[in-house]
């Protein structure tokens, strides 16, 4: 039995806009598969994508608090000078530069037309095989526990645990990487972004649900009512989906 990340689940009021800023941002392409806006690779939409982890924004009625998301992206660039292009280009599409305390860094913080935080890297040789996604980063109270839980929650490897860190990407080496790091006090609770699974096919949903629940995952009542997926959370309250194979 086996969890593979397929999307990164981004909530919006306007989420057909927020969905072409994402596609726009990775030069991707906007799909509209239902009532959810999909952003995946061009070439048309497939999903679950066999290597990237798309994004998948999701009408909600209310704004983003003032509280900064546990849940953030990380965006891979190749040289200074792509970093400069990418965030003009991003602050043309509607992109903010935002302060999170983040103090003088070589990366640049920008928020996407709806608040959500994310980074646009200084050229990294880790993330040169990425895509434009570099990582999917998670604040956290213990790396060491976030590495323990979601190295045996999902199929991805653990490729590297400290007190201030915990690293896991897909074992085929594709794909971005999934980051906890260690924020002392943050938000508690869901926020506007997180992390969907899916089962491999012939897998049982529920057998996985329940296996997610003796790692320590409990049950998360959003009012989403009766609905083919599962709302969880981490052992540290970080919200995510068990989706069903469709």
């Amino acid at each position: 039995m086996a969890l593979r990340p397929v999307q990164v689940n981004i909530k919006a009021v306007d989420h057909g806009a927020v969905g072409r800023f994402w596609a726009e941002a990775l030069g991707w392409t906007a799909y509209r598969p239902g009532a959810t806006t999909y952003v995946g690779p061009d070439g048309g939409f497939v999903w679950p994508d066999p290597v990237v982890v798309g994004i998948n924004t999701v009408p909600v009625p209310e704004p983003k608090p003032d509280a900064k998301n546990r849940v953030h992206l990380d965006l891979a660039t190749t040289s200074a000078a792509h970093q400069a292009e990418l965030v003009a280009r991003l602050e043309a599409l509607g992109a903010v530069r935002v302060d999170v305390g983040q103090g003088d860094v070589p990366w640049t913080v920008l928020a996407d037309p709806e608040g959500n935080e994310f980074c646009v890297l200084e050229p990294r040789d880790v993330y040169r095989d990425t895509g434009p996604i570099a990582a999917v980063v998670v604040d956290c109270a213990d790396p060491r526990a976030m590495g323990r839980f979601w190295g045996a929650a999902i199929d991805w490897t653990v490729r590297e645990v400290t007190d201030a860190s915990a690293v896991l990407r897909s074992a085929r080496d594709v794909g971005p990487y999934l980051e906890f790091l260690r924020v002392p006090g943050g938000q508690a609770g869901p926020g506007r972004v997180h992390l969907d699974l899916l089962p491999y096919p012939g897998d049982d949903k529920e057998a996985e649900v329940a296996r997610l629940r003796a790692l320590g995952a409990a049950d998360l009542d959003l009012g989403q009512g009766d609905v083919p997926w599962t709302c969880l959370v981490d052992p540290e309250g970080h919200e995510f989906c068990v989706l069903a194979l469709s």
